[in-house]
């Protein structure tokens, strides 16, 4: 059922219904769960301002059901697509691509992920590949349109970054803004809470939490490796050991029932798996070993500091090279299933998480100021007060 088109406090004529005027009125635009997780971490540096009026919407993406609940339930204003495009925002933002030409806004563009750390996958149809694997996300198609480079500003995690750019899309290089990662920063924050969130799992003083944290599709953990929760249910010991599952949303596009009945023995077993709305950020504050594949999110553990090992395969060639990913994939030490599982979690040899930390952001704890800082340029608008330290995610 298509949403209702909104009348206050946008629209046509809805300065004659709201109850504070001349906000400047910025859109959220959320193709998915993971970039509306991102975007939320941003919309947080603007949102309390009281010269500014955020709504949201829910641009056309294949991963995109269940995002309109999801924003329902933070008690997002949503306005529906067809009037998004019809409409005029001050601002808009995005980490996502589908659709952003159809936007009648000055757009801040970023990635939903850790940085621009993967390439971009090939169609498996048609004739044989035009060129080179290019870095996802920082391609003259995604970022170039009807002649004019689509973003006014492109925010990029890390100065390596930009000679990406010079080499696939230049025209965006006066565009190109060095911020940092403020996902990255917030999951550090948090792990200065992590008893908070381990007492929020129940996790007991004695016992080591193992988080396997799988991206989408075929080449991830939760595609290829079907006995790998089983296994460490079964050989690491419930009284020393619990294990949870961080599954990327994208994962549970084949359906909530469907996932929960494909774990529905490991879950009986104490298996822990937070739903896609959750925030992945305090399972990872709370775990001391992380088992991951090529995706961000054991990109990010790493270098927060957290153990991290993956599965006895091939690093997947989606690791752009030069970064965390890639650093991690050549570091981390293999776990082999058919080894006892307790000794290798506890003699696997250290990452250099600095040195992971140094691919992922060029400025570690200063995103969010210097996200804010352009926000409000864009905006037109001076600072207010202080910008505020980073604050770390809620407890589950």
């Amino acid at each position: 059922m298509e949403m209702e088109w909104l009348s206050v406090p946008i629209g046509i004529d809805a300065e004659r219904w709201v109850s504070r005027d001349g906000c400047r009125k910025v859109l959220a635009i959320v193709h998915t769960m993971v970039s509306g997780q991102r975007l939320l971490d941003v919309i947080e540096l603007v949102e309390s301002d009281p010269r500014v009026q955020v709504a949201f919407t829910v641009a056309p993406d294949i991963f995109n059901p269940g995002v309109e609940d999801y924003l329902r339930g933070l008690g997002a204003l949503l306005v529906p697509w067809k009037q998004a495009t019809r409409e005029r925002f001050d601002l808009a933002l995005a980490a996502a691509y589908d659709g952003l030409a159809e936007i009648h806004a000055p757009l801040v563009l970023m990635p939903h992920g850790a940085g621009h750390g993967k390439t971009a996958r090939p169609f498996d149809r048609g004739g044989p590949p035009a060129g080179p694997a290019l870095v996802y996300g920082l391609e003259a198609q995604r970022l170039v349109q009807g002649g004019r480079v689509l973003p006014s500003a492109l925010m990029l995690a890390h100065e390596s970054e930009r000679e990406v750019l010079r080499r696939q899309c230049p025209a965006a290089l006066p565009i190109a803004v060095v911020t940092g990662d403020i996902c990255f920063d917030k999951l550090v924050r948090s792990r200065a809470e992590r008893e908070a969130y381990r007492s929020a799992w129940r996790i007991g003083t004695d016992q080591r939490l193992v988080v396997v944290s799988s991206t989408w599709g075929r080449d991830g953990i939760f595609g290829t490796t079907h006995d790998l929760l089983p296994r460490l249910l079964d050989g690491l010991s419930p009284e020393r050991f619990r294990v949870a599952a961080l599954l990327h949303p994208a994962v549970w596009a084949h359906g909530l029932r469907q996932v929960r009945a494909w774990t529905a023995d490991c879950r009986r077993a104490g298996l822990i798996l937070p739903e896609p709305a959750e925030d992945w950020r305090a399972l990872i504050a709370a775990a001391d070993h992380v088992i991951g594949d090529h995706g961000s999110v054991t990109a990010y553990a790493a270098a927060a500091g957290v153990p991290t090992m993956r599965l006895d395969r091939e690093w997947s060639s989606q690791c752009a090279p030069g970064t965390a990913q890639e650093l991690v994939g050549q570091q981390a030490a293999r776990l082999h299933l058919d080894e006892p599982l307790e000794r290798q979690l506890r003699n696997a040899r250290p990452i250099d998480t600095e040195a992971v930390a140094a691919r992922l952001t060029s400025y570690p704890g200063q995103a969010g100021e210097r996200l804010r800082r352009h926000l409000y340029r864009l905006l037109e608008l001076p600072q207010p007060g202080r910008h505020r330290r980073t604050e770390p995610v809620a407890a589950p």
